[in-house]
């Protein structure tokens, strides 16, 4: 289902009280507290699983109404929405791990990484790492009990790829939970419930959102786990705001378009910099000489908006070229309709996780390319470059 058709979904059950038309754009509920009608209604509602007009926390019309359009483009029965992605995903990991065992990809987002490695082992998770290609360390670390193993692709910020159907046999096998953090990938351009995944993790900051003005996360996974997940995540307080999820689903109504766009240009880009001669090495799902272009293929119907490249020179000369540019801006984030570039090599080293710094070459520089013509990011990059 594209986003057009599950947002008209959404509003048809949109509450219209004694109004005829339907407005086609949905209401704002920016309210903390929902008056019930009686005592007893007020004593179902504190009571109930992901109320959405109870108190906000536990929900709100404007989180249902974006959940389920989500929850349709991944092809999942529903998903809860989030203050950020990290709290989608650390929610996730302490829903399922404290006091347990997780089972964790070693390339992963600097920030997950340095929530494993830091503040797991204080909540009596134990976690182990493996690489994202080594289906038989995946194997021999599920022949011990584990409660959720945590996968991510394409990885942040090296775009490697992981077979997350091959490693969902492993884990449906072994009894664990299957979350993977499909941020880079998005909805358009893999469908990660399909392949097996029980939960698909999604800092909505990025391309679901797509303009770089809202901070979001979402979980997506079936009813039961949902509410395992809420029983957590509503007393963590880690809620999304009304007007934040409103401002969600305005940015889903673009995705395949925006989608498409990213796509395109990131592909060009990319193998623009393949032929320059400063340049050492470039990553991106769309290069057919991916070491990983047989797994891409099968699993992935677009490459994504984000690449990277290692310059020759070290962290030192990556920093010149950063400096240089001119038309990115050198910020965090990506996803929104501008180019976006950042030094994994700094950016990472301030998550606290020796764990996937290690793995991060020092000349490496993260582009996140927008909706500008690839060409003139291609002229700018070339000129930093020179």
């Amino acid at each position: 289902m594209n986003t057009w058709q599950a947002d008209t979904v959404a509003a048809q059950r949109r509450p219209v009280g004694g109004l005829v038309g339907v407005g086609v754009a949905p209401a704002i509920h920016p309210t903390a507290a929902f008056a019930a009608p009686t005592a007893a209604a007020f004593a179902d509602l504190a009571v109930r699983r992901r109320a959405i007009d109870f108190y906000t926390r536990y929900g709100n019309p404007n989180h249902a109404e974006t959940a389920s359009v989500i929850a349709a483009l991944e092809g999942g029965e529903t998903a809860l929405l989030y203050a950020s992605g990290m709290a989608a995903i650390t929610a996730t990991i302490v829903a399922f791990g404290t006091g347990a065992r997780v089972v964790a990809q070693r390339e992963l987002y600097g920030g997950t990484a340095g929530f494993l490695d830091s503040i797991a082992p204080r909540l009596g998770i134990g976690v182990d790492f493996v690489h994202h290609d080594d289906l038989a360390g995946f194997d021999q670390a599920l022949r011990t009990p584990a409660t959720l193993v945590l996968l991510e692709t394409p990885t942040n910020p090296l775009l490697r790829v992981t077979d997350v159907a091959a490693i969902a046999t492993l884990a449906r096998r072994a009894g664990a939970v299957l979350a993977v953090d499909a941020t880079l990938g998005s909805p358009v351009n893999q469908q990660l419930l399909g392949l097996g995944a029980d939960i698909v993790l999604h800092s909505a900051t990025k391309y679901l959102g797509g303009h770089g003005d809202l901070t979001a996360g979402v979980a997506v996974t079936s009813n039961d786990l949902a509410d395992r997940l809420w029983s957590d995540a509503y007393l963590f307080g880690a809620t999304l705001s009304a007007h934040d999820a409103w401002m969600l689903q305005r940015g889903l109504r673009t995705l395949p378009v925006r989608m498409r766009q990213h796509n395109r240009s990131a592909s060009a880009v990319a193998a623009h910099l393949t032929e320059h001669p400063a340049v050492v090495r470039v990553h991106h799902p769309s290069l057919v000489d991916h070491p990983q272009a047989e797994l891409i293929a099968r699993q992935m119907t677009g490459p994504g908006g984000v690449l990277s490249f290692e310059v020759r020179g070290g962290l030192e000369a990556a920093e010149r070229v950063v400096s240089r540019l001119r038309l990115p801006s050198r910020a965090a984030s990506f996803g929104g309709p501008t180019a976006a570039v950042v030094l994994p090599a700094r950016m990472w080293s301030g998550m606290g996780s020796a764990t996937v710094e290690d793995l991060v070459p020092a000349g490496l520089i993260r582009l996140a390319v927008g909706l500008e013509d690839p060409a003139d990011l291609n002229t700018d990059l070339d000129q930093a470059l020179s």
